[in-house]
């Protein structure tokens, strides 16, 4: 199939199911201008002392919170705070308001498919938008962080003094057993089972592949992906550009 044939048939696929579930990677808010981590402008190819993995990982937070924070601060909440939905986060609200969609299940932590409109959001990796002190546990929205991590500032509670933690799943840390529990769920339980924007290698989060038992599998990446063989239709362009010119 060419790629408008591959598009028809996605098509078809939403217009007959009122269960799709939707897994999502960094490449559904690239068009938002959120930078991935391993395209050629994405994370891994900024100039820091330490490579972003490292930077973003529990034992880095601990040892280097100031050199966390900054990279935090510049790489991380700048680029999402102007950041709006794109067309793929506008049409994933829509499927979901038409009754078509059951889950968005995302390894994102921009917030951007709350703000198109979806309410059932599954984010394996927290979100940037709470932010929580480590003493007494009061939370704090992004505006909090952005006036007080910048320079690589160490964010403080206001009330006790205590660190303030972006709500965001670290490297060495582990999901959310309540969110990846309910994820596996809606995987085992669709008809359809779309994945997008996602090169399928961070795990945990890209087995959850394995839990789908149907055979309505799409997989829509600009990039070819290890799980492109057991897929049923596979359409490489950006995600979109091709939620966009879906009905």
């Amino acid at each position: 199939m060419n790629d408008k044939e591959k598009t028809a048939k996605l098509n078809e696929l939403i217009q007959n199911s009122d269960n799709v579930v939707f897994f999502g990677g960094a490449g559904v808010s690239t068009e938002s201008g959120i930078p991935d981590f391993r395209s050629v402008d994405g994370l891994y190819h900024q100039k820091y002392d330490y490579p972003p993995e490292t930077i973003l990982s529990h034992t880095f937070y601990n040892e280097h919170p100031r050199e966390f924070f900054r990279f935090y601060y510049e790489k991380i909440l700048l680029p999402g705070r102007k950041a709006q939905p794109n067309k793929a986060h506008r049409k994933l609200a829509e499927w979901e308001q038409q009754g078509k969609l059951k889950a968005v299940i995302t390894q994102n932590i921009d917030g951007l498919h709350q703000a198109a409109g979806s309410r059932n959001v599954l984010e394996l990796h927290g979100s940037v938008l709470r932010n929580y002190c480590e003493e007494c546990g009061e939370f704090y929205g992004v505006d909090f962080m952005l006036e007080n991590c910048g320079n690589g500032e160490i964010p403080v509670c206001p009330k006790c003094g205590g660190r303030v933690k972006p709500d965001v799943v670290l490297y060495e840390e582990g999901l959310n057993a309540e969110i990846l529990n309910r994820s596996v769920e809606a995987i085992a339980h669709a008809d359809v089972l779309i994945i997008g924007g996602t090169s399928l290698v961070v795990y945990p989060a890209a087995g959850l592949i394995d839990y789908y038992r149907g055979n309505k599998l799409v997989l829509v990446n600009k990039s070819a992906t290890s799980r492109d063989a057991q897929a049923d239709l596979v359409i490489s362009a950006p995600i979109g550009e091709v939620f966009g010119s879906l009905d």
